[in-house]
Formats: C-alpha cells, structure tokens, sequence
C-alpha cells in the first residue's frame, strides 16, 4: 500500500488573481494525514476553513469556485491539479484573498514550489478508490460528457472541439500521474476573443495580461475592441500571429489547449476528496461537467464505502476461539460477546458473534420482535478491540480495558437473532501505554450495521 505524502516544509508564492486583479499571498504548508487539500483565508477574522470539496462548488463561471459558510475561494483548479500531479496529499493553502494567484495561467509555478520544498511520506496509508464499473454523467444542454472506467492506474484523456476555424478539435492524453509535471502542468489557460470582449465588458480578468492567458481570435477585431484590448493588458500594440493568437505569447505545445482542459479535470477531480484508480475520458471537459461528475463520483464512493463488507472464510480455522479468548478477555458470558478471532495485525482485529435466539438480553429487549441492543453492539466491538491491545502485554490476564471515550456512533441497520456479526477495528493512532484508538465497524447480512470511533484503555488489575 502506498503511504500518504505532505511537503516537507511551508513555501510562499505571490501573484495577481485572474478576475479579481488583487495582490495575493499564497502559502503552502504541511498538513497532516488524512487532512487533504484545505484553503484557509487567512485575510478574515477566525482564518475560516474550505475544504477542497465538490459539495463546496457554488458555480463554475471562469474557473471552479467554492463557499463555505459564506467564505469564497475562486479559481481553485490550477492549484489542486499541481498538488495530484506532484503525488501530494495533504496540503494546507493559505491565502489572504478569495482567488489563487494566476501567475502565467498554468499550474508550473506550483508544481516548481513543491518540488523546490520536496515532498515527505506520511505513517499512513493512502485511500485509493479503484474504479469497477463504468461511471459517466453528461450534460445534455452543451453535450459534454465524462467517463471513467477501471484502469490498473490513474489517466486522463480530453477530446476538446470549439467548433472554430483557428482552434478545432484537439486531443490530449495523460497516460499517468508522472507525466503531469513535463506534459501537461505548463499548459496555459485560454480564450476566444469573443469571451474576451464579454470578461472586459463585464468588469473581470483584472489580473490578465497577454502572459497568463492564450487569446485565440476567432472574429474580425475591430478598432474599439483593439483600442479596449491595448488599454486593458496596458500594450502599445497588439496584433494577431499568423496561427490566430494574440501576440506576446509563444504556444508551449501545438494542443496546448486541450491539454490545459486536461489540467481542469484533474484539478476538479481532486474535489472528490480520494485518490482515483481508473481512466478518465472526457469530452468537450469544462468546469460544470467536471464538477458535477465530481459530485457524482463522490456520492458513490461514500455509498459503497457504507456498504463495503470485508469478506472472511467463516469456515476457516479461527485465529482464536472462545477458549483463547477468555484466556485474554476478563469478560464472561453473559457479558462476553463475541465468539472468534478471524484475523489480526498489530493494526486490526476482525471478530465474530453468532447472534441466537437465547441470547439473554432477548428476554426482555422486545421479546416480541427482538432486537439487539446498539450498545451491546458496540460493547462488542470494543471486547474486539480489547483482543488487539491485549495483544500487546505478555500477561493480558493481569490487565481490565476500560472505555475512554467513544464518538460518531451510528446504527445503520437492526441485528436480529440469526444474524452473524462481524467486528472489524481498525487504528486510528498506534497503541501507547495502553491507550487503543480505534475506527470500528459491524457488519451482518452484507451490510454496515453499525460504525464507532472508541479509545480504551487497559489498566492492570488491583
């Protein structure tokens, strides 16, 4: 399993935001496991916090925007697509305005600070969620339309066609993440001379010039839109190249815009909040589609993450029996709850717990239709838990475990007699001085039943 990966150490970047035209400073720092990629406005009171998340995303005009409790971040794509292309996950982005800086329109200035800071591996395994099934969504008024299907890694292609005479159709293809750097993260952003005119019009790109942008010219310029032209990229003189570009610009590759469409996607997809094992095909990508294929992806991997069962042989020897059980639990029936041990690592536990109908507590927790109690449930989870920390004294017949604290418990489904339960519990932080912290989760009947986060700890007895 691969690890989880931060910088090494915090890196400053200043620039102008595209559509707002302020002075921003942004700062990358370490942040820590599971943290992903976080803004923080650092310019307002209480330096609030946004997540880079789809369910954030307010609108996509020009650039993918989030809000969080009335606090905006603008233009977030180009940042996020250096971070998946330099293999980071967790990062902190401090800025002391809404919108990244634009710097020459691409995600390369990015890319060289976190290689100038270098990256760090965390003591964490990296969530991964591969792709099984084809997976698209496609957005019938502009005909654009996303796809993802299984891959043994993550790649990207983006089939782009503007229906113009100085653009066309253009392909581009990322056949894995090392590419980004070299291939695609220099690409810059683009637009046809005709949105030009509406951005100006409509007080936006305050912070363009003719080095962050490719302008293709798809009409005829006339004299006040030239006139316009030079005022707002403050130029003497402008004319258009031969290959139907404003001048001042050089293109970095012949497809240069289908692959700054394919930095877009990448940069969306990271609001997915998980890495992606899977191809993903995009046609005629832009931020709406992106996102909302984004959102989609999203919904799905939480609700397979909610009905993901881990599957055990229950007919297999078990690592452990009732008697060996008790020979570490100080639990005793009718208060002793759980039956095997599947499986262990110094990480995890899996137990299990055939549930009849003599159970005692059925007796009188509705003898009529009987259900078993939640908190036995996770009372049985924490016994399973108590097997892993046990685990680590030589004398575990010598020690209690006692409940710390327990947090984020759900009941997803009833247990009823019949049912087999199995208890799987996961570390959060490694075991200290008996201290077990720990993700845990029930399942019967292929379905969650029920999820705890619990800390225990183990006290030698008096």
């Amino acid at each position: 399993m691969v690890k989880q990966t931060t910088i090494a150490s915090e890196i400053t970047l200043k620039g102008v935001g595209l559509h707002t035209g302020q002075e921003v400073t942004m700062t990358f720092k370490p942040a820590p496991v599971n943290n992903g990629y976080s803004f923080v406005r650092v310019d307002l009171e209480g330096h609030p916090v946004i997540e880079a998340d789809a369910s954030y995303v307010i609108n996509t005009q020009r650039g993918t925007n989030l809000e969080k409790k009335g606090v905006f971040i603008q233009t977030s794509e180009h940042v996020l697509a250096a971070f998946v292309g330099c293999d980071v996950d967790n990062v902190i982005i401090e800025l002391n305005a809404s919108e990244p800086p634009i710097m020459d329109g691409s995600s390369k200035y990015f890319v060289e600070a976190i290689e100038k800071v270098g990256v760090e591996i965390q003591n964490e395994e990296r969530r991964v969620y591969v792709v099984k099934d084809v997976i698209s969504y496609t957005d019938e008024n502009s005909g654009s339309e996303i796809t993802i299907i299984p891959s043994d890694h993550y790649c990207v292609t983006a089939m782009v066609d503007f229906g113009t005479k100085v653009l066309g159709t253009q392909n581009a293809t990322m056949k894995g993440i090392s590419e980004f750097k070299n291939e695609i993260s220099d690409s810059r952003t683009f637009s046809f001379l005709h949105e030009l005119e509406a951005l100006l019009n409509n007080g936006l790109i305050k912070g363009g010039d003719l080095n962050n942008a490719i302008v293709y010219v798809d009409k005829e310029i006339s004299e006040d839109t030239m006139d316009n032209l030079k005022k707002a990229f403050g130029k003497d003189k402008i004319t258009v190249k031969p290959n139907g570009i404003l001048d001042n610009l050089e293109l970095h590759h012949p497809n240069e815009a289908a692959r700054h469409k394919l930095l877009d996607v990448v940069g969306d997809l990271a609001l997915v909040g998980i890495r992606i094992q899977g191809k993903v095909i995009a046609n005629k990508p832009g931020h709406f589609v992106n996102t909302q294929f984004a959102k989609k992806l999203q919904k799905i991997i939480k609700i397979e993450e909610r009905n993901q069962v881990p599957v055990y042989d229950l007919h297999k020897e078990p690592l452990m029996d009732i008697h060996q059980i008790m020979a570490i639990l100080p639990h005793r029936p009718p208060f002793l709850l759980i039956d095997r041990i599947i499986e262990m690592s110094d990480s995890h536990v899996v137990g299990l717990k055939n549930v009849t109908m003599n159970e005692p507590f059925f007796v009188g927790h509705f003898p009529d239709a009987p259900v078993m109690p939640g908190v036995l449930i996770v009372e049985a989870m924490a016994q399973t838990g108590g097997i892993l920390v046990l685990s680590t004294v030589p004398d575990p017949e010598n020690y209690l475990t006692f409940f710390m604290k327990i947090d984020n418990v759900k009941f997803k489904q009833k247990v009823l007699p019949g049912d087999t339960l199995i208890f799987k519990c996961d570390l959060i932080t490694p075991i200290r001085r008996g201290i077990c912290h720990m993700q845990a989760n029930a399942y019967a009947n292929g379905r969650l039943v029920a999820q705890a986060e619990l800390m225990a700890q183990i006290a030698k007895k008096q």
